[in-house]
């Protein structure tokens, strides 16, 4: 399969040259050049890497990495992905929080890190990811120690949690953390300007890890379809997922799942006080303002990226709206929706997950369109430890750290602190002992 960039379906790269360049040449994002379909009734009840390594199999064809996707999908998701119910009957929780760095960014990353290894580029290409939160976590942890990988790091000052900010900084070695004076939107325009740097790239050769890469999408429909699978099995229906989301790639990737035929029905898109993709759904207006710090702070995103990818699968404004209702949800709300979901459900939720159950809430009374039997699904990004300041005075109780999570925060720190400039970065990387 061809892949080419939103901006231009003239020049066609294979997979892995889409992977190994992250953004296309021309500045815009690659696309895969057709969506193969695929029938659920032949997928049987099997593991989610096994549901993946089928999925995908049209997207590696006849490429070097195809005789390793099977082990790339079992090393990406070696860990579960549960659906639990909730006491309401018409909301259930898909877990996406039990990898190693405690949030749904290590799917994609694990999975881009293991396509990295295989492809064996000379010279090394160095990883290069702008963070809210946790993205460059879950990259650092799944490229750290990693033969012929270097990953940069760049994140927020103040933009992230305590907890986050540790897991970001504690791996050195082959992993550079840089600490931006700056939003996460400087962040990643910083990221893209060296992208289209040419002497940069010719001195050091960049990749991407953000969800422009391809390579991170693709294996975030997995979990969207071994879900939606697993929910169609068990009643027939398809399934409903609300998301929380911040650069668009978490829910573009459930967007691209449904377009391969997967069972699934409606997206419902929760952001936080940063409301260009509500009020973008509501208006037509794409106006990306200065971007809001929240309790969610990893949805700290004024101009998702991702939106580039959403308006090439369908350009017309009556087609995007057509795939999903958003909300923009205050911090006054998600601390109340910690609150009342530790207290009516039993599940302590991190801030973006909250987002999530102010959303099922308001669909009830905010959209028209809402069917109030309709069975939805809720996606939890992240384990609420990661969030421990925000989450427990809400609850009035510590919450519980998982072991993978109290691993990394006893590892000692080492970060890097930067202007809000490519000419900075540049440097920084010109500077990093290769």
């Amino acid at each position: 399969m061809n892949f080419h960039s939103t901006r231009s379906a003239a020049d066609l790269v294979k997979l892995p040259d889409a992977i190994l360049a992250g953004l296309a040449p021309d500045g815009g994002l690659y696309v895969p050049d057709r969506f193969p379909q695929v029938d659920p009734s032949q997928f049987e009840a099997v593991p989610p890497w096994q549901v993946g390594a089928r999925m995908l199999a049209p997207f590696f064809q006849g490429e070097s990495l195809e005789p390793e996707l099977a082990d790339i999908c079992r090393e990406a998701i070696s860990f579960p992905l549960p659906r639990v119910a909730t006491s309401d009957p018409n909301l259930s929780i898909l877990e996406l929080f039990h990898g190693p760095t405690a949030a749904f960014k290590d799917v994609g990353a694990r999975f881009l890190a293991a396509c990295l290894e295989r492809l064996h580029s000379d010279p090394v290409p160095t990883v290069m990811v702008a963070t809210s939160g946790d993205t460059g976590s879950a990259v650092a942890a799944a490229c750290a120690e990693r033969s012929g990988l270097r990953v940069v790091i760049l994140y927020p000052e103040g933009g992230v949690s305590p907890r986050q900010e540790h897991q970001l900084t504690c791996w050195g070695d082959n992993v550079l953390s840089l600490r931006i004076r700056g939003s996460f939107d400087d962040c990643q325009r910083m990221v893209k300007e060296s992208f289209l740097d040419r002497d940069l790239q010719s001195q050091v050769p960049l990749t991407s890890a953000n969800s422009i890469s391809v390579a991170r999408l693709l294996p975030q429909m997995i979990y969207y379809a071994a879900t939606s699978l697993d929910y169609w099995r068990e009643t027939g229906e398809k399934a409903n997922f609300i998301v929380p989301t911040g650069n668009l790639g978490n829910a573009l990737a459930g967007i691209w799942a449904r377009r391969l035929g997967m069972p699934i029905d409606r997206f419902a898109l929760a952001t936080n006080a940063n409301a260009t993709i509500s009020r973008f759904l509501d208006t037509g207006e794409w106006e990306p303002g200065k971007t809001i710090a929240t309790l969610a702070s990893a949805m700290d995103v004024s101009n998702p990226s991702n939106m580039e990818r959403l308006r090439h699968l369908y350009p017309s404004f009556e087609e995007i709206t057509g795939q999903a209702w958003a909300i923009s949800v205050s911090d006054e709300q998600i601390s109340e929706a910690i609150v009342e979901a530790d207290r009516t459900l039993g599940q302590e939720l991190c801030p973006h997950t909250a987002t999530a159950y102010v959303a099922y809430k308001a669909l009830r009374t905010e959209n028209p369109d809402h069917d109030p039997e309709c069975h939805w699904i809720a996606l939890a990004t992240a384990h609420a430890a990661k969030f421990e300041t925000i989450v427990e005075p809400l609850v009035g109780r510590p919450v519980e750290v998982p072991p993978a999570l109290a691993d990394i925060l006893h590892r000692p720190t080492h970060r890097v602190d930067l202007p809000a400039s490519t000419q900075a970065l540049k440097q920084a990387l010109l500077d990093w002992p290769r």
